[in-house]
């Protein structure tokens, strides 16, 4: 992640020393040095200020004195091995006016982080029926040379239809019109989510633990 925000996603970081993160209306997600020191906890409750939280993915071993641990998510992270991957004629292009329905659609399915400016990472595409949308999927982190897919989220009443296969295809297939490769991240409790993607042609790269940690000060 710190390639990310040091290189396609620099615009939407903010830091302090060697942390960085995401702005907070665009993602949650903070960013440690590889290795971490006496200076990054500090750095870091500076960063997201008194009673401050943000997600830590891949933080190894226990916060010290005074942070609070607010969850610990297991994950997986999957790449692209091959999936076909094509454009969608019933896709549509979203953007800022379509974030109150985007939010809406999250609020229902629950894929994960989404909020006020993450639409602003890259490309997101969605499905509609009868003018409401009903599935989703896009673009978030950008290390050099490759994409997250993210928010793949379809409504209850219209999922085992395909539609998010759908969007993971052609998100996907902008993604290598690029040069760029794909990849994602799962809950590795959502086995489901990860039949799919093992399905659609990803395969597990590593497994991640997801750490949402307050600032001490609250």
């Amino acid at each position: 992640m710190l390639a990310a925000l040091r290189g396609p996603h620099a615009p939407f970081a903010q830091g302090r020393g060697s942390v960085l993160r995401y702005h907070p209306e665009v993602c949650p997600f903070v960013a440690l040095p590889d290795t971490v020191t006496a200076d990054t906890w500090p750095a870091l409750a500076a960063l997201l200020g008194p009673g401050g939280a943000g997600v830590v993915p891949g933080l190894s071993g226990p916060p010290p004195a005074g942070w609070e641990v607010l969850m610990r998510l297991p994950g997986v992270q999957m790449v692209d091995a091959g999936m076909r991957a094509e454009p969608d004629g019933e896709a549509v292009r979203l953007g800022p006016a379509d974030v109150p329905e985007m939010l809406a659609l999250v609020e229902r399915a629950r894929p994960g982080p989404f909020l006020a400016r993450t639409v602003e990472l890259g490309t997101y595409l969605g499905i509609r029926r009868a003018g409401t949308l009903v599935a989703m999927a896009g673009e978030r982190m950008r290390p050099p040379g490759w994409t997250e897919l993210s928010a793949v989220c379809t409504d209850a009443r219209f999922r085992g239809g395909g539609l998010g296969a759908r969007l993971v295809r052609a998100v996907a297939a902008g993604v290598r019109a690029r040069g760029e490769e794909a990849f994602l991240h799962a809950a590795a409790s959502n086995t489901g989510a990860v039949r799919l993607y093992a399905a659609l042609g990803f395969v597990t790269r590593q497994r991640i633990e997801f750490v949402a940690l307050r600032a001490p000060g609250r």
